[in-house]
C-alpha cells in the first residue's frame, strides 16, 4: 500500500517534468518535424518552440475552471471582520511605602571592561 501511494504522489509530483521528459526522449523527431521555426534556423530552436506549447498546456490543465470568473477579474471574499481598536494604556501607581525582605543581599557584581579577550597564542 505504501508503494502505490508513493508511486502515486511521485507521478503527481512529476507530472509537470513529463513535456520535459517527452521533449529529450523524441529530441530528433520534434526538431524536424514538430518545430515551428524549421524555417529559421539561425533562431536554433531545436523544437524548444513545441516544448514551450505542451508546457502551457500542462500547466493550463493544471489551473482549477473556475466558472465564475468575470473577464479575469479577481474577488475578493472577507471571512472575518472585526474593528481594531487601539492600544490604550491605562497607568495605575501603587506606590509602596514599606520595604519588603529586608534581609536580602544583592551578592552579584559586574565588571566593565572595554577590553576584548583574545585566547592565548602558543610558539611551536
Amino acid at each position: 500500500m505504501k508503494k502505490i501511494i508513493s508511486i502515486l504522489v511521485l507521478v503527481i509530483l512529476l507530472k509537470p517534468i513529463f513535456p520535459v521528459i517527452d521533449y529529450v526522449i523524441n529530441y530528433d523527431y520534434i526538431a524536424t518535424v514538430l518545430c515551428v521555426n524549421k524555417a529559421k534556423p539561425q533562431m536554433h530552436c531545436n523544437g524548444k518552440c513545441h516544448l514551450m506549447k505542451e508546457m502551457a498546456k500542462e500547466s493550463e490543465s493544471e489551473k482549477p475552471i473556475s466558472s465564475d470568473k468575470k473577464n479575469g477579474a479577481f474577488e475578493n471574499e472577507i471571512l472575518f471582520c472585526q474593528d481594531i481598536h487601539p492600544f490604550e494604556t491605562i497607568q495605575d501607581f501603587y506606590p509602596t511605602t514599606t520595604k519588603k525582605n529586608v534581609n536580602y543581599s544583592n551578592l552579584y557584581s559586574h565588571l566593565n571592561s572595554n577590553a576584548v579577550f583574545h585566547p592565548p597564542t602558543f610558539n611551536v
